[in-house]
C-alpha cells in the first residue's frame, strides 16, 4: 500500500504558503512534490483548515466501511435467492 509522505497538517500548511503568495513551482521545488499532486491537493484540501480535513479522513474511512458491508450483505442476499431457487 502507498505510503503517504505528506500528513493533511503538512498538505494545508503547504496550501496557506500558496495563499501567502509563493508560487506553485517554487513550492514543489522546495518540498519535492510534482505539479499535479500539488494541483491534486488543491482542489481536495483547498479553503479547509485541518480540523475539517482531519474530518473528511474519518467520513471517508466510515463510508469506506458501509460500502464494504453493503456489498457483503448484496452477496448473502444473491445466495440466499440462489439457494431457494433451487428444488431439493
Amino acid at each position: 500500500m502507498k505510503r503517504n509522505r505528506f500528513s493533511e497538517e503538512q498538505i494545508i500548511g503547504i496550501l496557506k504558503e500558496h495563499q501567502a503568495g509563493l508560487s506553485a513551482r517554487d513550492l514543489c521545488r522546495k518540498y519535492g512534490v510534482s505539479d499535479a499532486t500539488f494541483y491534486k491537493w488543491r482542489s481536495k484540501y483547498g479553503g479547509m483548515e485541518v480540523s475539517e480535513a482531519k474530518r473528511l479522513k474519518a467520513l471517508e474511512a466510515e463510508n469506506a466501511k458501509l460500502k464494504k458491508m453493503l456489498a457483503e450483505q448484496m452477496l448473502d442476499v444473491a445466495t440466499l435467492k440462489e439457494m431457494l431457487g433451487k428444488n431439493f
